[in-house]
């Protein structure tokens, strides 16, 4: 099943300008903080995925696997109203996205997912390799070549 997913090209870049230079452009640059994501493997066994999610919610998260590809994105909305004003006084989103290409063997039936302390971490088992096909080698004898 594909989901539908409205790009907003402008989107990642606001939000990448607002994490490098403040909500305004002329506030000097903070702390910069990109999430990062590990892949790895485990014994040839399992594909292993950790996404370094701080402040991030189940809820949050969405992990799927989508034309042999495993999609991770989350989306946070933070708002704070001041109610006397009735207007609001603070909104921000961050967002994340990952796309990693899976290998052929990979089994998306059995893919495990969990959010702790901040770190989702994604396990893709992986179908055992076929054993190599041993090929007898035989000799032709001298009968057999005429």
């Amino acid at each position: 099943m594909s989901r539908l997913i409205r790009f907003d090209p402008f989107r990642e870049l606001d939000a990448l300008q607002r994490q490098l230079l403040g909500d305004d452009w002329m506030t000097p640059i903070r702390g910069v903080a990109f999430p990062t994501t590990d892949v790895y493997t485990n014994d040839d066994k399992e594909l292993v995925v950790e996404a370094h999610l701080p402040n991030y919610n189940n809820d949050d998260v969405d992990v799927h696997v989508d034309d042999g590809a495993l999609v991770i994105q989350a989306e946070k909305h933070e708002r704070e109203e001041d109610k006397k004003r009735k207007y609001v006084v603070r909104e921000s989103s961050s967002s994340f996205y990952r796309r990693i290409q899976l290998p052929d063997r990979a089994d998306a039936e059995h893919v495990d997912a969990h959010l702790e302390d901040g770190v989702l971490k994604v396990v893709v088992p992986l179908m055992a390799l076929p054993e190599p096909k041993k090929i007898m080698i035989t000799s032709k004898t001298k009968t057999d070549k005429e």
